[in-house]
């Protein structure tokens, strides 16, 4: 008998994607009294306009391997990878197509918002729904329910429907149950990305302590420098398939290897994107301080940031979100740059266009940085990729004092003057 707690052998999930061949045009009432009337005089014609043609997609396909207890194995992958359907699986909220897996022990899951509660039920309600379905005893949860409540932070809200649940307390309370319950098996999803930073490292602590308990963990997210300090393990992602299964510094390597070669593909063409596509990038220019296009920004100089996109709207001002990050090369996301706190939320938006980001000063170490890229508009996610291009920086002089800048200072530099003083 295996050692393993969770066995994955062949696993494969296809869904049946339908595609409207022929847009349906306008169907007025004298289009329909028209039609029936023909249809008196004349044999039926069977319908076109609503003709579909069928798809058979592989969210998985082919994936194999095992979890021993008390491993924490991180799971990366670009979106569209395949993380999502696996947790599914393995949470048993939908069942694979081919292949099987063997589980021993209880999974607590938290995949994403409104997974796991009853809206109507009050969070105490669902705090000890979430035990029954565990396995637990009322007296058992009883046991764990203070120490839940004081995890989350939610205890005014208790006796409150989850419905009325903002998105981060719902989380809150969602982690707390699921890490305090006791399962032999957490997984996490890249929800906690909705609650806080504080509460985000939190979590993190949780999830050593429970895995250093003997329990299993399996965290999914793209925050790459947790998984590397919470993992021991990490598995890639890619396509549906199982791409790196390996130590988590080597899967790291690779999914970074893996998206700087990605990001050098043109952005209208990239396929590993979400949102509703009513505003898409499709490529990113750099700028120096006079606007003229170049193929890097300099340390130390000025340079803007272009994000060119086509829209569906035309001229509109719209509620905009657009940013996008910078990683190092061991993943760590060194800065971030948003339009929202700068004051710049309102915007015109075009068919065609672009959004500058303009930096006084270019404070990066020379060395290429892979960044993601969102945008949202009226609260509605348009276009995000995680590995979206790569903005490659070149060596400058910072300080204005000839001296160029090594590794030994970080990535990010800052300003500072030096002097000295008699005491």
């Amino acid at each position: 008998m295996s050692s393993a707690i969770i066995t994955v052998e062949n696993l494969g999930k296809c869904y049946r994607l339908q595609h409207q061949q022929q847009r349906q045009r306008y169907v007025a009432l004298r289009d329909v009294i028209t039609s029936q009337v023909k249809g008196l005089f004349s044999k039926r014609q069977p319908p076109t306009a609503n003709r579909q043609a069928e798809e058979d997609f592989w969210a998985l396909k082919g994936v194999s391997f095992e979890i021993k207890q008390g491993e924490v194995v991180g799971i990366i992958g670009r979106n569209g990878a395949g993380k999502s359907t696996l947790l599914k699986i393995l949470s048993r909220i939908t069942d694979p197509t081919k292949g099987r897996i063997t589980l021993r022990g209880r999974i607590a899951s938290l995949l994403e918002v409104g997974t796991g509660f009853h809206p109507e039920l009050t969070g105490r309600e669902n705090v000890f729904l979430n035990g029954a379905i565990l396995g637990m005893t009322r007296a058992e949860v009883r046991g764990k329910f203070d120490e839940i409540v004081a995890f989350a932070e939610v205890e005014k809200f208790l006796d409150t429907p989850v419905k009325r649940y903002s998105s981060g307390m719902y989380v809150r309370l969602a982690f707390a149950v699921a890490a305090h319950l006791e399962p032999e098996i957490l997984i996490v999803d890249e929800v906690l990305a909705v609650g806080d930073v504080t509460f985000q490292k939190k979590c993190l602590g949780k999830m050593q302590e429970v895995s250093t308990g003997g329990r299993t963990v399996l965290f999914v997210s793209h925050n790459l420098a947790a998984v590397t300090q919470l993992c021991s393990r990490g598995i890639v992602l890619s396509g549906g398939k199982v791409e790196v299964n390996d130590r988590v510094e080597a899967a790291v390597k690779s999914y970074l290897q893996t998206a700087r070669s990605l990001s050098g593909t043109r952005l209208d063409e990239r396929k590993d994107r979400k949102g509703s596509g009513q505003l898409r990038f499709h490529s990113v220019t750099m700028h120096d301080a006079e606007g003229q296009e170049v193929a890097s920004p300099q340390c130390g100089r000025a340079a803007r940031v272009r994000l060119h996109y086509r829209s569906n709207f035309s001229g509109e001002e719209r509620d905009v979100d657009v940013a996008f990050n910078m990683r190092n090369d061991s993943g760590v996301v060194i800065s971030a740059f948003a339009n929202i706190p700068t004051g710049a939320s309102r915007l015109r938006l075009r068919p065609q266009g672009y959004f500058e980001c303009h930096w006084p000063k270019t404070v990066f170490r020379a060395g290429n940085y892979g960044c993601a890229l969102f945008c949202a508009v009226d609260g509605e996610v348009c276009d995000w990729m995680q590995d979206a291009f790569t903005i490659s920086v070149e060596d400058g002089d910072f300080f204005g004092t000839g001296a160029l800048i090594s590794r030994d200072h970080g990535d990010v530099l800052c300003e500072h003057r030096w002097n000295s003083a008699a005491v």
